[in-house]
């Protein structure tokens, strides 16, 4: 689905959100936990971690952190879990092995096969607030084809500010029109347009896992609306 003012040959590159758009992090780090820690509840573990996220990142945008990158974060996060979680007891070094799931999540089904698509007519990145060795391990391990690894790191800055989604344009010297935002959150694509960029929302019903699926239906102002990048490669001619 698609706006009729949007012509496919009016963007350049194509940014992407990371987690939940591309790569599953809830099935993902469900059932690494799961299989390393059989009486940890996989599913509440996943969503607690995540749960951290925002207001880590708000301590940095607040000022009261120092720039401080996404995998340390997802450490702080993970630090106040593990005795919630009866994983008190862990060594330094299951801590770390722990931490870097991130950077081990599986991308979903058609993912890899949806950006090899998109790829043959856009400059495909990513435009994550992961960071970038995070983000870089992810693609090794995923298959995942970027042209280019963009970060909230390169800016130093994390979205939903505006120095990342005109960052992006300025890294490649397009104007914010000629980029496109695609991501599963309306919160993040509502921060691209109001740069100006074009947006496409994915639809990932089970991001937060089968148990507590998301409302996908379309909101206004995006300007295409795909059940997945699959879809979103038919609705730009690719």
């Amino acid at each position: 689905m698609h706006t009729s003012s949007f012509s496919p040959d009016s963007v350049q590159v194509l940014a992407f959100d990371i987690f939940g758009t591309v790569v599953d992090w809830h099935g993902s780090i469900a059932r690494e936990v799961q299989d390393l820690y059989p009486h940890v509840d996989g599913d509440a573990f996943a969503l607690a971690w995540r749960a951290g996220y925002k207001p880590a990142m708000q301590r940095v945008m607040s000022g009261e952190l120092g720039w401080t990158l996404i995998d340390d974060l997802h450490r702080m996060i993970l630090e106040g879990l593990l005795p919630q979680f009866g994983l008190a007891h862990l060594s330094e070094a299951e801590r770390q092995h722990l931490n870097r799931v991130w950077h081990r999540l599986a991308a979903w089904p058609d993912s890899v096969a949806g950006l090899t698509r998109l790829k043959r007519k856009y400059t495909i990145c990513s435009l994550s607030n992961g960071n970038i060795g995070l983000l870089t391990a992810m693609a090794k391990r995923a298959g995942l084809p970027w042209d280019c690894v963009l970060s909230a790191e390169v800016f130093r800055a994390y979205k939903p500010d505006p120095a990342v989604y005109l960052g992006v344009a300025k890294v490649f010297d397009l104007a914010p029109a000629q980029v496109m935002l695609v991501a599963a959150h309306h919160d993040d694509l509502e921060g691209a347009r109001a740069c100006g960029l074009r947006t496409a929302y994915i639809e990932r019903p089970l991001e937060m896992g089968a148990a507590h699926p998301k409302d996908v239906s379309p909101q206004p102002g995006n300007d295409l609306h795909a059940a997945d990048l699959n879809a979103l490669a038919d609705l730009l001619g690719c």
